[in-house]
């Protein structure tokens, strides 16, 4: 019996041996495994904070803007509490209408948008779109004459005589750097030394006031009419001129007051501004005057270089739609009768190529153009533009959509008519301020165009100021952003369709004379041309 138990017992021996290194192994690959999972979710977890992190970083950076933008800018003084309860004094709006803009190192909202990848893969995307455009034309002119070679022949028409616009450009901008510059300094030196403040400074505003209406108002538009300007190159002269009238009254304005409330001392000569800082603030991307502003460290040339490269990508842009999405459609072999049918498809075709101009221009000018210059002048404020396609109300919209223009509109226009009320008039402090904003945009388009066509002012003038108090900041609903961009889609249409149709009219059917009558009766109404879809 020992002799045939022994074997057995060893062979369970060897068999729990080899169970037990099974069952360790096992273990160890099982761990091993568990191991490998972890990593991996660990991997996972950190992509995913780092996205998430991103994400809080702007919404953080816009939040403490804000806030250090209020603690700068206080809207309210708060009075200690009476019977438990907070008071506001009834002098803080008065106070914070009467502080300016203050100035602070901010980047651009879509700089710091494009960081978070999903907002760059639509830039991407808009790209993209741009490749599509330059490959559909390649092959309509293979198509249709047998080549693949890209002409801008509309381009180089409308940017043409650049000559004359450099020039144009240099007059205006000599005056405005050393004639109000001059004038500023000449009546700053004399008015606390004579005894007729007010005589000295109506004699030298209204002396100023003829040469800013000669040189800055009748000079720009005879370079325009008398040349017969392209429309590109007439645009450049005309929104050149609007900008050195808005720097040079900016300068005026800020500069005078503060020399009025600042006698020298005995024997002192007044503190005028200097030289070099206004000539840096003809070209800083601001229309507010400043003696100084904050300034960044050192020019990213690399930025440079992209935001040159993002601004000739816009205007090719802007040339493949008119090319592709207006030419083809206001531009027919053959007459077509007018009908509300055609006008209608017409206005909702040009929806499209409306709203890509719409946001082509934003891009193109309110942060390559603007960014490019603060770059180059380390100009370190970027705020240009507030995040505009969120509005639920055409308030905000005005508020953010451009936001250089809107403080100057603000400051000088808005606040100083309140000031001039006593702040009794409100409303009609608003509506002043649209209508000479509706004038100045319809006086710049009527000039680029070199006819007039009040679309502009209409839509601004009449359905802008009453969508600004019918959709105004109590509005917070997404479906009022919704309407905002249904109300713009429509509104980019009709503008193109009108102004294209009046362009070919203007071609088809010239004037046969010069009465104000007939200048300012759109042709497109009498014509017999029609252009449609």
């Amino acid at each position: 019996m020992t002799t045939t138990e022994a074997p057995n017992g060893l062979h369970h021996r060897n068999v729990n041996t080899h169970q037990t290194e099974e069952n360790s192994n096992h273990i160890e690959a099982h761990n091993y495994l568990q191991g490998e999972d972890l990593r991996q979710w660990e991997k996972h977890a950190q992509k995913v904070k780092l996205k998430v992190l991103e994400q809080i970083q702007d919404q953080l950076s816009h939040i403490l803007d804000k806030a250090l933008t209020e603690s700068v800018q206080p809207f309210t003084q708060i009075q200690p509490p009476v019977n438990g309860k907070t008071t506001k004094n009834p002098q803080s709006r008065s106070q914070r209408m009467d502080d300016g803009k203050v100035f602070m190192d901010r980047p651009s909202l879509l700089d710091e948008l494009f960081e978070i990848s999903h907002i760059r893969t639509i830039y991407h995307m808009f790209i993209a779109v741009l490749l599509i455009f330059c490959l559909s034309t390649l092959a309509v002119d293979f198509i249709d004459q047998g080549r693949l070679v890209l002409e801008f022949d509309l381009l180089f028409f409308a940017f043409g005589k650049l000559g004359t616009v450099t020039m144009a450009w240099f007059m205006m901008f000599a005056y405005t750097l050393f004639v109000p510059y001059c004038t500023l300094v000449l009546w700053g030196s004399l008015y606390h030394r004579v005894s007729s403040k007010l005589g000295l400074s109506l004699g030298v505003g209204l002396v100023l006031c003829a040469a800013q209406s000669y040189v800055l108002g009748h000079f720009p538009i005879h370079v325009v009419v008398q040349n017969q300007l392209p429309p590109a190159s007439r645009f450049i002269v005309v929104l050149e001129q609007i900008r050195f009238l808005m720097k040079s009254y900016s300068f005026i304005r800020e500069t005078a007051p503060v020399i009025m409330k600042n006698p020298p001392k005995e024997g002192e000569s007044p503190k005028l501004p200097t030289l070099s800082s206004y000539l840096y603030f003809l070209f800083c991307p601001t229309l507010i005057y400043r003696e100084s502003y904050p300034r960044n460290t050192h020019i990213r040339w690399k930025y440079v270089g992209v935001t040159l490269g993002m601004i000739l990508g816009c205007l090719f842009y802007g040339y493949f739609i008119l090319v592709r999405l207006c030419i083809p459609v206001f531009r027919p072999a053959n007459n077509q009768p007018f009908s509300k049918r055609t006008m209608v498809l017409a206005v909702f075709h040009s929806i499209l190529p409306g709203i890509m101009l719409l946001l082509l221009c934003f891009f193109a000018f309110l942060h390559c153009w603007l960014n490019l210059f603060g770059e180059l002048l380390r100009f370190a404020d970027r705020m240009f533009y507030k995040d505009w396609w969120n509005s639920t109300s055409f308030a905000n919209y005005y508020r953010t959509w451009n936001v250089v223009v809107h403080d100057w509109l603000f400051y000088y226009g808005y606040r100083d008519f309140l000031w001039l009320s006593k702040r009794k008039c409100r409303t009609a402090a608003m509506l002043s301020v649209f209508i000479v904003s509706a004038v100045v945009h319809e006086y710049a388009l009527a000039m680029g165009f070199g006819f007039f066509y009040p679309v502009m002012f209409c839509l601004f003038a009449v359905f802008g100021v009453v969508f600004n108090f019918t959709m105004n900041d109590k509005r917070q609903s997404p479906v009022f952003n919704i309407i905002m961009w249904a109300c713009l889609f429509l509104g980019q249409g009709v503008q193109v369709c009108l102004y294209c149709q009046e362009w070919y009219a203007q071609i088809h059917c010239p004037r046969t004379g010069n009465s104000f009558l007939e200048l300012v009766t759109p042709r497109s109404w009498s014509c017999s041309y029609q252009g449609g879809s």
